[in-house]
Parts: structure tokens; sequence; C-alpha cells
């Protein structure tokens, strides 16, 4: 399901979906941040584990 089709949804718990995955995949770095470990994302259906390194290194760019 694409983001425009979340946002034109009946139901009011799947419209607001969207927005708490991306707030729980905020609260996951920054737990992963301040607890120096990885978190693992799937990237092209693969899974990729990015460690806390590289997540500061994000963070540092933008």
């Amino acid at each position: 399901m694409k983001p425009e089709d979340l946002s034109m949804a009946r139901n009011p718990d799947l419209r607001g979906s969207l927005a708490a995955m991306l707030r729980a995949a905020e609260l996951a770095r920054q737990t992963a941040l301040q607890t120096d470990t990885a978190i693992v994302v799937v990237r092209d259906g693969k899974p990729v584990r990015i460690t806390a390194e590289e997540l500061r290194r994000g963070q540092n760019q933008t």
C-alpha cells in the first residue's frame, strides 16, 4: 500500500498507521543511539544492519 492510499483510507486507524510507523522508526533510531546498538531495516527486500555509528554519521549529514 502506498502512502497516498493510506491517506485516503476509510478506517481512521489505517490512515494514522503510516505516521505511527514513522514515529516508531525514529524512536528505534534514538534508542539505538542511546544504547550504542544497531538496528535492522529492510532495503530492496533484504535485511540491512545499521550500526549506531552509521546512524550518528547520517545525523551529521542533515
